[in-house]
C-alpha cells in the first residue's frame, strides 16, 4: 500500500511539472505572437506600481490603510471594550466627528469612569457618549472636570435643540470645574452665550444630586472638597495647584487658557499629567507650586500650541508618552502654517524628551487666496484619522498605546515629513 501511495505522488508531481513546462511554452508562443500587448501589459502594470508607491507616500488616508493592512506593528495591542482588569487605569483620547479641535479624555480606572472635557462643538456629543457608552455601562460618570470655559472644551456638556449634553446624558457623581473665568453670559445682541448654556446644564445636573466643586477648592480641602480621590488600590486623582485659580490672567486674548484646571493621576509609581490650555506663566506656576514627579504621559498643553509645553514644565516632568488632542494643520486659529496644531516650537520642544507623540485627526486644507500683504491664506475643507482614538493603557506596571486607526508615530507619518522638520539628530530613527 505504502509503495502504491509513493508512485501515485511521483506520478502526481510528475504531471504538474509537465503542465507547468506546458503553460510556460504557451506564454512563451504567445509572448513572440503578439509582443506589443505583452509590452503594453508590463507598462500598465509598472505605471500602476508607480502610482501606487506615490499615493503610499503622499496620502496618509492610503499610508494608513496599508500600514493597517500589512503591519501588525503598527496595529499594535487588542484593547477589546470589557477586557481592562479592576487594577488598570487607562486614558483614552477622543476624535470628535469634525474638523475643529478640542479636547475629550474618557478614564477607566477599575470601576471608576471619569471624563475630562467635552470639546469640540456640540455637535460632538454623540461621538462622546457613543465611545463613553462602550465602557460606562451603569450610566454615570462619578468625575465630571470641566478644564476651563473655551468652546472646545465645555461644548458637549450643554444641551442643544433636540440633542441633549453630557450632564443630561449621565448621571454625574462630582463635577469639578475652573476657578474663574471671563466669559460673560451674554452676548452683544442678548442671547445666552455657550458659557450661559454650561452653567444652565451644569447646575440642572446639580439639582439631580451632583457635587460641584472648583479646582480651588480642592486644592484647599474645602466646603467637602478633596486635593486627593482615591480611585482604587493604587490609583489616585490629586488637583494640582496653580495661581491663575485665584489671580486674574493678563493674557491678550483674555487668558482664559490659563485658568485650566490641571490633574495628575497616579497608579502605583507611574504618573499621568493634564494641564488643559494652561500657557507659559501658568505652567510656570505649576512647577513652582507642586512637586512634579516624571511622568508616563502628558496631554500636550493646548493641543500642541507654540504656546504652551515649556521648557521650564517639560524638564521637570520628562514625559515617555504624549497625546496630541488635535486637528493637524488645520487653520482654525492661525494661517501660520508652522503654529497650527501640533506647531514647531512645540515638536522642538518635546524632541529631546520623546519621540513617541501621538495625534488624534489630520486636518485637511485648501488654498484660499493671497491677502492684501500677498500672504497666501487657507481654510479647512475635511479631516481623517492620524491615530484616531488614542488608548494609554496602566496595567500591572507596563504602559501600552493603542489606537483606532493605527500606532504610527507622529514622526513617521507623511504629514509630518511635509509639514516640520525633526528636533534633534537622531530623532527620526528613534522608537
Amino acid at each position: 500500500m505504502a509503495s502504491s501511495k509513493k508512485s501515485s505522488t511521483a506520478k502526481g508531481k510528475s504531471t504538474s511539472k509537465a503542465s507547468q513546462k506546458r503553460t510556460v511554452k504557451k506564454a512563451v508562443r504567445v509572448a513572440k505572437r503578439h509582443p506589443k500587448v505583452v509590452i503594453a501589459v508590463a507598462v500598465i502594470l509598472v505605471i500602476l506600481i508607480v502610482v501606487g508607491a506615490v499615493l503610499y507616500l503622499k496620502n496618509d488616508k492610503v499610508h494608513n490603510a496599508i500600514a493597517n493592512l500589512f503591519s501588525e506593528k503598527k496595529k499594535g495591542d487588542s484593547f477589546a471594550v470589557g477586557t481592562y482588569g479592576d487594577d488598570d487605569l487607562s486614558f483614552h483620547f477622543l476624535e470628535l466627528g469634525n474638523n475643529y479641535t478640542g479636547d475629550c479624555t474618557y478614564i477607566k480606572a477599575g470601576n471608576i469612569d471619569i471624563l475630562i472635557d467635552a470639546g469640540s462643538r456640540q455637535n460632538s456629543v454623540d461621538t462622546i457618549a457613543s465611545y463613553v457608552n462602550q465602557y460606562c455601562t451603569d450610566g454615570k460618570l462619578e468625575y465630571v472636570i470641566a478644564t476651563h470655559a473655551h468652546q472646545d472644551h465645555i461644548a458637549g456638556f450643554t444641551n442643544a435643540t433636540n440633542k441633549d449634553g453630557i450632564f443630561k446624558r449621565y448621571e454625574c457623581g462630582t463635577i469639578i470645574e475652573f476657578a474663574r473665568t471671563n466669559q460673560k453670559l451674554q452676548n452683544d445682541n442678548g442671547n445666552p452665550t455657550l458659557y450661559s448654556k454650561y452653567i444652565t446644564a451644569r447646575d440642572e445636573e446639580v439639582a439631580a444630586g451632583a457635587k460641584c466643586y472648583t479646582a480651588l477648592e480642592c486644592w484647599n480641602n474645602q466646603n467637602g472638597a478633596q486635593r486627593e480621590y482615591s480611585l482604587g488600590e493604587g490609583m489616585k486623582m490629586s488637583i494640582l495647584y496653580q495661581k491663575f485659580y485665584e489671580e486674574e490672567s493678563k493674557e491678550k486674548d483674555g487668558g482664559e487658557n490659563d485658568y485650566s484646571v490641571c490633574v495628575l493621576f497616579t497608579h502605583g509609581d507611574k504618573h499621568f499629567l493634564f494641564t488643559g490650555d494652561l500657557e507659559e506663566l501658568g505652567e510656570a506656576s505649576l512647577v513652582e507650586k507642586n512637586d512634579l514627579p516624571q511622568v508616563e504621559l502628558f496631554k500636550a498643553g493646548h493641543h500642541g500650541s507654540y504656546t504652551a509645553s515649556t521648557d521650564t514644565l517639560l524638564s521637570v516632568i520628562k514625559p515617555n508618552i504624549v497625546c496630541v488632542c488635535c486637528c493637524a494643520g488645520a487653520v482654525e486659529y492661525t494661517n501660520t502654517l508652522a503654529n497650527t496644531f501640533p506647531s514647531q516650537a512645540f515638536i522642538e520642544r518635546v524632541g529631546p524628551y520623546t519621540s513617541r507623540i501621538y495625534v488624534t485627526t489630520v486636518g485637511q486644507i485648501e488654498e484660499k487666496g493671497l491677502n492684501d500683504k500677498g500672504k497666501m491664506t487657507y481654510k479647512d475643507v475635511g479631516y481623517f484619522s492620524m491615530n484616531g482614538n488614542i488608548t494609554v493603557l496602566s496595567s500591572k506596571g507596563n504602559i501600552t498605546v493603542n489606537c483606532s486607526n493605527n500606532n504610527t508615530l507622529l514622526k513617521d507619518t507623511q504629514w509630518f515629513k511635509d509639514n516640520r522638520t525633526s528636533p534633534t539628530k537622531g530623532w527620526d530613527s528613534a522608537g
